[in-house]
């Protein structure tokens, strides 16, 4: 006769332990001491087992009869159920301690030898910065393309790209080293081409060069032997990377040195909010040196014939395109240049974007959200021009967050 759940409710244990059968091997053990266990007794290649199904009232009557259901197809298919729970426990608990994280930091220690510590530690603080966080606890066998494809789609929206695919080729060789090692079955990465899933960056006003050539530019504008002033936006240009009409249009009653600070009005912005530029100690030195060239009027950039208006926007252009990098590199490109770099340098995310006045705002916060995190931006800028002076030197600094 099958069990109901008011017979086993009203079990009550005895001196020795009781078994309530529910039919097809199926019983409810009654101990002395109150616990209610489920078994299931079956022959497996002639020999009895009896096989644990949980403890009533955690696991009900009804799915004591489902785990039973369970194992008496895979013991009709030939497989002792006890033998499968347990070979499906061990691969569980392997897949638990082989996470992509715990796996890519194996494939980092057999794979950077060979490699320049320098590219080695840019690796892996990218692995730590924006892959880890997204895939890295998860195990590297159950990892599917779907959640690479949002990993990279999560990087590329606040504008760096070039990290985003690095993030996917890296990821690919740690998928690679995992099947190579039997960690894995397959490489998801492999199902996935960059251009599939990222946007391709855009041409003409937006072309920059890659980070790698950042030295050699800065090395040429430090030898331009065109206009001083010319020369000099450039380099301002590249110290704070603002717009390049936030640049021309620039006048000298928004900065104050002495507070080491440059105030965008409202006006002047696209976002239409006004802006805070923290000015590193090599802006201040370039901005002394222009106000010796054209400090006389309020521009700091003025035309070449008409004083009172600002130079072209064709201007910075030009001069880039005269030193050889035309169609590669434009004034809007130091931006993007500066985005993918200080990522890369470990800074927050959100220092960066608000620096490069990406950040969204709306009526309540617009007139007050300009000067968030001031302090910290203070510090990356400082931290930025440092850095574009040891490339300019040949002295590279490493990749390290100045302290928040």
């Amino acid at each position: 006769m099958s069990l109901t759940d008011t017979a086993i409710k009203k079990a009550k244990p005895g001196d020795k332990p009781v078994k309530l059968s529910d039919g097809k091997g199926l019983y409810l053990l009654v101990n002395p001491v109150g616990s209610k266990l489920w078994r299931w007794k079956y022959r497996f290649l002639g020999k009895e087992k009896v096989m644990s199904l949980g403890a009533y009232p955690d696991v009900s009557l009804a799915q004591a009869r489902d785990g039973m259901g369970a194992a008496r197809k895979l013991l009709a298919g030939g497989t002792d159920p006890m033998a499968q729970r347990a070979s499906d426990k061990i691969t569980k608990q392997a897949s638990a301690e082989n996470s992509f994280q715990s796996v890519a930091l194996l494939w980092w220690d057999h794979w950077h030898g060979a490699k320049s510590a320098r590219h080695a530690d840019d690796v892996m603080r990218r692995l730590k910065a924006d892959v880890f966080p997204a895939i890295g606890a998860r195990p590297v066998s159950e990892i599917q393309a779907h959640e690479l494809v949002a990993m990279v789609q999560t990087i590329s929206k606040r504008g760096a790209l070039d990290i985003a695919k690095r993030a996917l080729q890296t990821s690919g060789q740690v998928f690679r080293y995992a099947v190579a090692h039997g960690l894995a079955q397959r490489n998801p990465a492999s199902d996935i081409k960059p251009s599939d899933v990222l946007a391709s960056r855009k041409a003409g006003n937006y072309a920059r060069i890659s980070a790698k050539e950042l030295p050699e530019l800065l090395r040429h504008i430090e030898g331009y032997t065109g206009a001083a002033v010319t020369r000099l936006a450039m380099k301002l240009m590249a110290l704070t990377f603002v717009r390049t009409s936030e640049l021309i249009g620039a006048r000298w009653a928004e900065f104050d040195l002495e507070a080491r600070r440059w105030d965008i009005p409202a006006s002047r912005m696209k976002m239409k909010t006004p802006h805070i530029v923290p000015l590193s100690t090599q802006a201040v030195n370039v901005l002394q040196t222009l106000q010796l060239v054209s400090g006389r009027g309020s521009l700091l950039f003025p035309g070449e014939r008409d004083h009172e208006k600002s130079m072209s926007n064709n201007t910075i252009l030009g001069a880039l395109d005269r030193m050889g990098y035309k169609g590669r590199m434009t004034g809007h490109g130091f931006r993007g240049v500066a985005s993918t770099l200080l990522h890369e340098m470990g800074f927050d995310h959100a220092h960066i974007e608000l620096q490069l006045a990406h950040q969204e705002r709306n009526e309540v916060s617009a007139a007050y959200n300009h000067a968030t995190y001031l302090q910290q931006r203070a510090k990356m800028m400082q931290h930025w021009a440092d850095y574009l002076d040891s490339c300019t030197t040949g002295r590279v600094l490493a990749f390290q967050r100045a302290a928040a």
